[in-house]
Protein backbone atom coordinates (compact mmCIF):
# COMPACT_ATOMS: atom_id res chain seq x y z
CA UNK A 1 0.00 0.00 0.00
CA UNK A 2 2.74 2.36 0.84
CA UNK A 3 4.02 2.25 -2.83
CA UNK A 4 0.83 3.37 -3.91
CA UNK A 5 0.84 6.23 -1.92
CA UNK A 6 4.73 6.94 -2.42
CA UNK A 7 4.01 7.49 -6.41
CA UNK A 8 1.56 10.21 -6.27
CA UNK A 9 3.49 12.18 -3.71
CA UNK A 10 6.74 11.89 -6.01
CA UNK A 11 4.74 13.02 -8.89
CA UNK A 12 3.70 15.98 -7.18
CA UNK A 13 7.04 16.88 -5.72
CA UNK A 14 8.14 16.88 -9.50
CA UNK A 15 5.47 18.98 -10.67
CA UNK A 16 5.95 22.09 -7.83
CA UNK A 17 9.96 21.27 -8.69
CA UNK A 18 9.55 22.17 -12.57
CA UNK A 19 7.71 25.26 -11.48
CA UNK A 20 10.40 27.73 -11.17
CA UNK A 21 13.57 27.95 -13.27
CA UNK A 22 16.10 27.75 -9.89
CA UNK A 23 17.38 31.37 -10.64
CA UNK A 24 16.52 34.30 -7.80
CA UNK A 25 14.28 36.84 -8.62
CA UNK A 26 15.54 39.90 -10.38
CA UNK A 27 14.92 42.63 -8.15
CA UNK A 28 16.05 45.19 -10.77
CA UNK A 29 12.91 44.46 -13.06
CA UNK A 30 9.33 45.86 -12.22
CA UNK A 31 6.82 43.39 -13.39
CA UNK A 32 4.00 45.44 -12.00
CA UNK A 33 1.30 46.41 -13.92
CA UNK A 34 1.09 50.77 -13.51
CA UNK A 35 3.61 51.15 -16.18
CA UNK A 36 4.35 54.92 -14.73
CA UNK A 37 8.15 55.83 -14.26
CA UNK A 38 9.13 56.45 -10.97
CA UNK A 39 10.25 59.72 -12.03
CA UNK A 40 6.63 60.60 -12.38
CA UNK A 41 5.91 59.67 -8.84
CA UNK A 42 5.74 61.66 -5.84
CA UNK A 43 7.82 60.16 -2.60
CA UNK A 44 7.68 60.87 1.07
CA UNK A 45 10.09 60.00 3.59
CA UNK A 46 9.99 57.14 6.15
CA UNK A 47 12.46 57.92 8.92
CA UNK A 48 13.57 54.06 10.77
CA UNK A 49 13.99 53.64 14.24
CA UNK A 50 17.41 54.65 13.91
CA UNK A 51 16.41 58.00 12.67
CA UNK A 52 17.98 57.68 9.16
CA UNK A 53 15.72 59.00 6.03
CA UNK A 54 14.28 56.33 3.49
CA UNK A 55 12.75 57.60 0.13
CA UNK A 56 8.89 55.40 0.34
CA UNK A 57 6.57 55.84 -2.80
CA UNK A 58 3.52 54.04 -3.06
CA UNK A 59 1.33 54.24 -6.25
CA UNK A 60 -1.50 52.11 -5.46
CA UNK A 61 -0.14 48.87 -6.85
CA UNK A 62 3.47 48.42 -5.86
CA UNK A 63 5.23 50.31 -2.60
CA UNK A 64 8.87 51.16 -3.55
CA UNK A 65 11.56 52.23 -0.60
CA UNK A 66 15.19 52.92 -0.83
CA UNK A 67 17.88 54.53 1.80
CA UNK A 68 17.95 57.99 1.55
CA UNK A 69 21.96 58.42 0.80
CA UNK A 70 24.11 61.54 0.52
CA UNK A 71 26.61 62.06 -2.06
CA UNK A 72 29.60 59.80 -0.42
CA UNK A 73 26.85 56.84 0.19
CA UNK A 74 26.40 57.59 3.62
CA UNK A 75 22.35 56.99 5.05
CA UNK A 76 21.13 60.50 5.82
CA UNK A 77 19.81 61.17 9.27
CA UNK A 78 17.70 64.32 8.71
CA UNK A 79 15.53 64.34 11.79
CA UNK A 80 12.64 65.53 9.41
CA UNK A 81 10.10 63.73 11.28
CA UNK A 82 10.51 61.09 14.33
CA UNK A 83 11.32 57.59 13.91
CA UNK A 84 9.04 54.89 12.01
CA UNK A 85 6.66 58.12 11.16
CA UNK A 86 6.57 59.29 7.70
CA UNK A 87 7.04 62.72 6.33
CA UNK A 88 5.36 63.80 2.71
CA UNK A 89 2.47 62.53 1.13
CA UNK A 90 4.27 59.20 -0.21
CA UNK A 91 0.86 58.10 -1.00
CA UNK A 92 0.62 60.64 -3.72
CA UNK A 93 2.53 58.15 -5.68
CA UNK A 94 -0.77 56.49 -7.66
CA UNK A 95 -0.68 60.72 -8.87
CA UNK A 96 0.82 61.75 -11.85
CA UNK A 97 3.28 65.14 -10.30
CA UNK A 98 2.93 68.31 -12.37
CA UNK A 99 7.11 68.89 -13.62
CA UNK A 100 6.05 72.69 -13.30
Amino acid sequence: MTKYKLVPALIAALALAACGDGLPPDKTVDRGTDRKDLSQLQAGIWVDPNGCDHWIIDDGVEGYLSARLDKYGKPVCSGVAEPTRTAGDFKGGSRIRDPN
